[in-house]
């Protein structure tokens, strides 16, 4: 069982909870506004740090009492996404979030799960020369990606 954090010269490892939730991937915007509206998602200097994993399969069959009504055949979404996040270990917050991504869910028994996690966070330490860091090497890839599709 994870109990504590501990750190290292350039980072904090924080006991968090990771939230994870699938879901189809149109819906994720409204889901993660309606998580930002809660919490912040916050990490250093960054806010509405979440990952999101490609598109999967769903798999399932609605039984009796479902909305679809029961079926005899299993279900395959296509288009499905995985998303995590951390949160503060804080019981209360995670109840809010929870609620919130049911809410702003689509189905009717959406996936929902939270872990306790060690989480690094920055010190925030000077690392400007680091020569791993990307603005030491490739740059910033969001305009790397604009400027090549201008030239395209």
């Amino acid at each position: 069982m994870i109990d504590s954090g501990f750190e290292t010269t350039s980072l904090r490892m924080t006991l968090l909870l990771l939230v994870t939730f699938q879901a189809p991937a149109a819906d994720v915007d409204r889901i993660m506004d309606a998580v930002v509206a809660i919490a912040p998602l916050a990490m250093g200097k960054y806010d509405r740090n979440a990952y999101q994993s490609a598109h999967g399969i769903e798999r399932y069959r609605p039984l009796d009492g479902a909305a679809a009504g029961a079926e005899t055949e299993l279900r395959r979404r296509p288009g499905t996404v995985e998303v995590s996040f951390e949160l503060p270990d804080d019981q209360a917050l995670a109840a809010r979030v929870v609620e919130a991504i049911f809410q702003a869910h689509s189905y009717q028994e959406p996936v929902i799960r939270i872990q306790p996690i060690l989480a690094s966070r920055s010190k925030g330490l000077d690392d400007r020369a680091n020569p791993n860091r990307w603005w030491n090497t490739t740059g910033d890839w969001k305009k790397v990606a604009a400027s090549a599709t201008e030239t395209a």
